[in-house]
Protein backbone atom coordinates (compact mmCIF):
# COMPACT_ATOMS: atom_id res chain seq x y z
CA UNK A 1 0.00 0.00 0.00
CA UNK A 2 1.36 3.42 -0.97
CA UNK A 3 1.69 6.28 1.51
CA UNK A 4 1.76 9.85 0.22
CA UNK A 5 2.67 12.57 2.67
CA UNK A 6 1.89 16.26 2.16
CA UNK A 7 4.98 16.93 0.08
CA UNK A 8 4.24 13.97 -2.21
CA UNK A 9 0.61 15.05 -2.68
CA UNK A 10 1.70 18.61 -3.44
CA UNK A 11 4.31 17.53 -5.98
CA UNK A 12 1.87 15.20 -7.75
CA UNK A 13 -0.96 17.74 -8.11
CA UNK A 14 0.31 20.86 -9.93
CA UNK A 15 -2.39 23.51 -10.20
CA UNK A 16 -3.13 23.37 -13.95
CA UNK A 17 -3.32 19.57 -13.96
CA UNK A 18 -5.38 19.47 -10.77
CA UNK A 19 -7.89 22.06 -11.99
CA UNK A 20 -8.21 20.19 -15.29
CA UNK A 21 -8.68 16.82 -13.52
CA UNK A 22 -11.45 18.19 -11.32
CA UNK A 23 -13.13 19.92 -14.26
CA UNK A 24 -13.12 16.67 -16.24
CA UNK A 25 -14.41 14.62 -13.32
CA UNK A 26 -17.21 17.09 -12.60
CA UNK A 27 -18.22 17.41 -16.25
CA UNK A 28 -18.28 13.64 -16.76
CA UNK A 29 -20.25 13.10 -13.52
CA UNK A 30 -19.12 9.46 -13.39
CA UNK A 31 -18.48 9.18 -9.65
CA UNK A 32 -21.08 8.25 -7.07
CA UNK A 33 -20.74 10.63 -4.11
CA UNK A 34 -23.28 10.35 -1.27
CA UNK A 35 -23.81 13.41 0.89
CA UNK A 36 -21.17 13.87 3.54
CA UNK A 37 -21.80 12.68 7.07
CA UNK A 38 -21.24 15.49 9.59
CA UNK A 39 -21.27 14.45 13.25
CA UNK A 40 -20.89 16.76 16.26
CA UNK A 41 -18.05 15.81 18.58
CA UNK A 42 -17.63 17.10 22.13
CA UNK A 43 -14.32 18.78 22.93
CA UNK A 44 -12.38 19.00 26.23
CA UNK A 45 -13.07 22.75 26.56
CA UNK A 46 -16.82 22.16 26.46
CA UNK A 47 -17.12 23.25 22.85
CA UNK A 48 -18.17 21.20 19.85
CA UNK A 49 -16.15 20.02 16.91
CA UNK A 50 -17.12 18.02 13.84
CA UNK A 51 -16.29 14.65 12.30
CA UNK A 52 -16.89 14.54 8.54
CA UNK A 53 -16.93 11.43 6.34
CA UNK A 54 -16.83 11.97 2.57
CA UNK A 55 -16.98 8.85 0.35
CA UNK A 56 -16.94 8.62 -3.45
CA UNK A 57 -16.39 5.85 -5.96
CA UNK A 58 -16.48 4.85 -9.61
CA UNK A 59 -18.03 1.41 -9.97
CA UNK A 60 -15.47 -1.27 -10.78
CA UNK A 61 -12.56 1.19 -10.71
CA UNK A 62 -11.85 2.96 -7.44
CA UNK A 63 -13.30 3.74 -4.01
CA UNK A 64 -12.17 6.63 -1.84
CA UNK A 65 -13.13 8.12 1.49
CA UNK A 66 -11.90 11.18 3.36
CA UNK A 67 -12.15 11.40 7.12
CA UNK A 68 -11.95 14.92 8.51
CA UNK A 69 -11.95 16.45 11.98
CA UNK A 70 -12.79 20.10 12.64
CA UNK A 71 -11.68 21.41 16.03
CA UNK A 72 -12.31 25.18 16.26
CA UNK A 73 -10.53 25.44 19.61
CA UNK A 74 -7.25 24.73 17.80
CA UNK A 75 -7.38 28.22 16.29
CA UNK A 76 -4.37 30.28 17.35
CA UNK A 77 -2.34 27.20 18.26
CA UNK A 78 0.23 25.17 16.34
CA UNK A 79 -2.42 22.51 15.61
CA UNK A 80 -4.65 23.11 12.55
CA UNK A 81 -8.39 23.40 13.06
CA UNK A 82 -8.93 20.88 10.23
CA UNK A 83 -7.13 17.52 10.00
CA UNK A 84 -7.79 14.78 7.46
CA UNK A 85 -6.65 11.53 5.87
CA UNK A 86 -7.73 10.08 2.53
CA UNK A 87 -7.90 6.33 1.87
CA UNK A 88 -8.11 4.91 -1.65
CA UNK A 89 -9.30 1.35 -2.32
CA UNK A 90 -9.18 -0.83 -5.41
CA UNK A 91 -12.66 -0.68 -6.93
CA UNK A 92 -12.50 -4.29 -8.14
CA UNK A 93 -11.21 -6.10 -5.06
CA UNK A 94 -11.85 -3.61 -2.26
CA UNK A 95 -8.21 -3.81 -1.13
CA UNK A 96 -6.63 -0.68 0.39
CA UNK A 97 -4.49 0.90 -2.31
CA UNK A 98 -3.11 4.12 -0.81
CA UNK A 99 -3.29 6.52 2.13
CA UNK A 100 -2.80 10.19 1.33
CA UNK A 101 -2.32 13.26 3.47
CA UNK A 102 -5.89 14.52 3.59
CA UNK A 103 -5.04 18.03 4.73
CA UNK A 104 -2.87 18.74 1.69
CA UNK A 105 -5.33 17.01 -0.62
CA UNK A 106 -8.21 19.06 0.80
CA UNK A 107 -6.34 22.36 0.66
CA UNK A 108 -5.34 21.83 -2.95
CA UNK A 109 -8.63 20.49 -4.29
CA UNK A 110 -10.57 23.23 -2.47
CA UNK A 111 -8.44 25.98 -3.98
CA UNK A 112 -8.61 24.29 -7.39
CA UNK A 113 -12.43 24.22 -7.22
CA UNK A 114 -12.50 27.95 -6.49
CA UNK A 115 -10.10 28.69 -9.36
CA UNK A 116 -12.19 26.55 -11.70
CA UNK A 117 -15.37 28.35 -10.70
CA UNK A 118 -13.71 31.77 -11.04
CA UNK A 119 -12.65 30.84 -14.56
CA UNK A 120 -16.37 30.76 -15.39
CA UNK A 121 -17.68 33.43 -13.02
CA UNK A 122 -15.07 36.16 -12.56
CA UNK A 123 -14.67 38.92 -15.14
CA UNK A 124 -12.16 38.12 -17.86
CA UNK A 125 -10.14 41.17 -16.80
CA UNK A 126 -10.30 40.45 -13.05
CA UNK A 127 -6.79 40.96 -11.68
CA UNK A 128 -7.10 42.01 -8.03
CA UNK A 129 -7.67 39.22 -5.49
CA UNK A 130 -8.57 39.55 -1.82
CA UNK A 131 -8.13 36.46 0.35
CA UNK A 132 -10.01 36.66 3.64
CA UNK A 133 -8.45 34.26 6.13
CA UNK A 134 -4.93 33.17 7.03
CA UNK A 135 -5.13 29.40 7.54
CA UNK A 136 -3.63 26.69 5.36
CA UNK A 137 -6.15 27.42 2.60
CA UNK A 138 -5.19 31.07 2.34
CA UNK A 139 -1.93 30.86 0.34
CA UNK A 140 -3.31 28.00 -1.73
CA UNK A 141 -6.24 30.16 -2.83
CA UNK A 142 -3.84 32.80 -4.11
CA UNK A 143 -1.70 30.20 -5.88
CA UNK A 144 -4.65 28.50 -7.55
CA UNK A 145 -6.26 31.74 -8.77
CA UNK A 146 -2.87 32.89 -10.06
CA UNK A 147 -2.65 29.68 -12.08
CA UNK A 148 -5.74 30.56 -14.14
CA UNK A 149 -5.32 34.35 -14.52
CA UNK A 150 -2.63 37.01 -14.24
CA UNK A 151 -2.99 38.87 -10.93
CA UNK A 152 -1.59 42.36 -10.48
CA UNK A 153 -2.45 42.49 -6.79
CA UNK A 154 -3.24 40.09 -3.95
CA UNK A 155 -4.40 41.27 -0.54
CA UNK A 156 -4.59 39.01 2.51
CA UNK A 157 -6.75 39.94 5.51
CA UNK A 158 -6.99 38.15 8.82
CA UNK A 159 -8.12 38.85 12.36
CA UNK A 160 -4.48 38.64 13.40
CA UNK A 161 -2.46 41.14 11.34
CA UNK A 162 0.76 39.21 11.93
CA UNK A 163 -0.78 36.11 10.36
CA UNK A 164 -1.88 38.07 7.28
CA UNK A 165 1.61 39.54 7.00
CA UNK A 166 3.12 36.06 7.20
CA UNK A 167 0.90 34.68 4.41
CA UNK A 168 1.67 37.71 2.22
CA UNK A 169 5.39 37.29 2.83
CA UNK A 170 5.20 33.62 1.84
CA UNK A 171 3.42 34.50 -1.40
CA UNK A 172 5.87 37.32 -2.22
CA UNK A 173 8.74 34.86 -1.80
CA UNK A 174 7.09 32.81 -4.57
CA UNK A 175 6.91 35.83 -6.86
CA UNK A 176 3.26 36.75 -6.29
CA UNK A 177 2.28 40.43 -5.71
CA UNK A 178 0.88 39.99 -2.20
CA UNK A 179 0.38 42.46 0.64
CA UNK A 180 -1.37 42.27 4.00
CA UNK A 181 -4.62 44.21 4.34
CA UNK A 182 -5.28 46.33 7.41
CA UNK A 183 -8.82 47.34 6.41
CA UNK A 184 -11.18 44.57 5.30
CA UNK A 185 -13.98 46.84 4.09
CA UNK A 186 -11.62 48.93 1.95
CA UNK A 187 -10.08 45.79 0.47
CA UNK A 188 -13.52 44.37 -0.36
CA UNK A 189 -14.40 47.58 -2.22
CA UNK A 190 -11.35 47.41 -4.51
CA UNK A 191 -11.21 43.65 -5.12
CA UNK A 192 -12.25 41.96 -8.37
CA UNK A 193 -12.34 38.56 -6.64
CA UNK A 194 -13.00 38.07 -2.91
CA UNK A 195 -12.16 34.59 -1.65
CA UNK A 196 -13.18 33.77 1.94
CA UNK A 197 -11.53 30.86 3.74
CA UNK A 198 -12.41 31.31 7.42
CA UNK A 199 -14.28 29.54 10.18
CA UNK A 200 -16.41 32.64 10.83
CA UNK A 201 -19.81 32.36 12.49
CA UNK A 202 -20.69 36.03 11.85
CA UNK A 203 -20.53 37.71 8.42
CA UNK A 204 -17.21 39.31 7.51
CA UNK A 205 -17.96 40.51 3.97
CA UNK A 206 -20.78 43.03 3.54
CA UNK A 207 -22.60 42.76 0.24
CA UNK A 208 -23.16 46.50 -0.03
CA UNK A 209 -19.40 46.99 -0.34
CA UNK A 210 -18.94 44.68 -3.34
CA UNK A 211 -18.22 46.66 -6.49
CA UNK A 212 -20.13 45.91 -9.68
CA UNK A 213 -18.58 42.96 -11.45
CA UNK A 214 -17.04 41.43 -8.32
CA UNK A 215 -16.87 37.67 -7.90
CA UNK A 216 -17.39 36.47 -4.30
CA UNK A 217 -15.98 33.05 -3.45
CA UNK A 218 -17.23 31.60 -0.13
CA UNK A 219 -15.38 28.52 1.06
CA UNK A 220 -15.05 28.38 4.82
CA UNK A 221 -18.55 27.59 6.08
CA UNK A 222 -19.96 24.06 5.94
CA UNK A 223 -22.51 24.05 8.79
CA UNK A 224 -25.67 26.17 9.24
CA UNK A 225 -24.01 28.12 12.07
CA UNK A 226 -20.98 29.20 10.03
CA UNK A 227 -21.13 32.28 7.84
CA UNK A 228 -18.72 34.57 5.95
CA UNK A 229 -21.05 36.97 4.10
CA UNK A 230 -24.26 38.80 4.93
CA UNK A 231 -27.80 38.79 3.52
CA UNK A 232 -27.02 41.70 1.20
CA UNK A 233 -24.38 39.64 -0.60
CA UNK A 234 -26.79 36.77 -1.16
CA UNK A 235 -29.60 39.11 -2.22
CA UNK A 236 -27.67 41.06 -4.86
CA UNK A 237 -25.55 38.27 -6.37
CA UNK A 238 -26.14 35.64 -9.01
CA UNK A 239 -25.59 32.51 -6.94
CA UNK A 240 -23.69 29.40 -8.03
CA UNK A 241 -22.70 26.39 -5.91
CA UNK A 242 -20.36 23.42 -6.05
CA UNK A 243 -23.24 21.06 -5.15
CA UNK A 244 -26.71 22.18 -4.17
CA UNK A 245 -27.13 19.82 -1.22
CA UNK A 246 -23.78 20.65 0.33
CA UNK A 247 -23.99 24.40 -0.23
CA UNK A 248 -27.49 24.65 1.22
CA UNK A 249 -26.18 23.16 4.48
CA UNK A 250 -23.79 26.10 4.92
CA UNK A 251 -24.84 29.26 6.73
CA UNK A 252 -24.02 31.62 3.86
CA UNK A 253 -27.03 30.22 2.03
CA UNK A 254 -28.91 28.34 4.76
CA UNK A 255 -29.48 31.45 6.89
CA UNK A 256 -30.76 33.83 4.17
CA UNK A 257 -32.84 30.93 2.85
CA UNK A 258 -34.42 30.40 6.27
CA UNK A 259 -35.09 34.13 6.58
CA UNK A 260 -36.74 34.37 3.17
CA UNK A 261 -34.03 36.59 1.68
CA UNK A 262 -33.43 34.01 -1.08
CA UNK A 263 -35.14 30.82 -2.22
CA UNK A 264 -33.72 27.57 -3.57
CA UNK A 265 -34.61 28.94 -7.02
CA UNK A 266 -32.05 31.69 -6.39
CA UNK A 267 -29.31 29.15 -7.11
CA UNK A 268 -28.58 29.62 -10.79
CA UNK A 269 -26.41 26.57 -11.48
CA UNK A 270 -23.90 24.19 -9.95
CA UNK A 271 -20.30 23.49 -10.87
CA UNK A 272 -21.23 20.49 -12.97
CA UNK A 273 -23.35 22.69 -15.24
CA UNK A 274 -20.50 25.18 -15.55
CA UNK A 275 -17.82 22.56 -16.24
CA UNK A 276 -19.99 20.72 -18.77
CA UNK A 277 -20.88 23.95 -20.58
CA UNK A 278 -24.56 23.66 -19.76
CA UNK A 279 -24.54 27.15 -18.23
CA UNK A 280 -22.46 30.07 -19.52
CA UNK A 281 -21.58 31.39 -16.05
CA UNK A 282 -21.16 35.17 -15.90
CA UNK A 283 -23.44 36.91 -18.38
CA UNK A 284 -22.57 40.59 -17.75
CA UNK A 285 -19.44 42.57 -16.82
CA UNK A 286 -21.41 44.35 -14.08
CA UNK A 287 -22.93 41.20 -12.57
CA UNK A 288 -21.97 40.31 -9.00
CA UNK A 289 -21.44 36.56 -8.83
CA UNK A 290 -21.31 34.39 -5.72
CA UNK A 291 -19.89 30.88 -5.60
CA UNK A 292 -20.60 28.88 -2.47
CA UNK A 293 -18.28 25.93 -2.10
CA UNK A 294 -18.78 23.45 0.72
CA UNK A 295 -16.52 20.77 -0.74
CA UNK A 296 -17.57 17.55 -2.41
CA UNK A 297 -16.19 14.05 -2.42
CA UNK A 298 -15.92 13.62 -6.20
CA UNK A 299 -13.27 16.36 -6.26
CA UNK A 300 -11.29 14.58 -3.53
CA UNK A 301 -11.42 11.40 -5.58
CA UNK A 302 -10.24 13.17 -8.73
CA UNK A 303 -7.36 14.78 -6.84
CA UNK A 304 -6.34 11.48 -5.21
CA UNK A 305 -6.36 9.65 -8.54
CA UNK A 306 -4.22 12.37 -10.10
CA UNK A 307 -1.77 12.15 -7.19
CA UNK A 308 -1.29 8.44 -7.76
CA UNK A 309 -0.63 8.65 -11.50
Amino acid sequence: MRMLDAAAVRAATPWPELIAAIAAAVAEDAATAPERHVHPVGLPDGGTGSLLLMPAWVDGEVIGVKTVTYVPSNAGTDVPTVNAVYVLFDGRTGEPHAVLDGDELTARRTAAISALAADHLARVDAQHLLVVGTGVLSPNMARAHAAVRPLDGIEVWGRRPEAAASVAETLRAEGLPAEASADLDASVRRADIVSCVTGATEPLVRGELLSEGTHLDLVGSFTPGMRESDDAAAARATIFVDTRAGALMAGDLAQPLADGVITEDSITADLQALAAGDHPGRTSPDEVTLFKSAGFAAADLAAARLALH
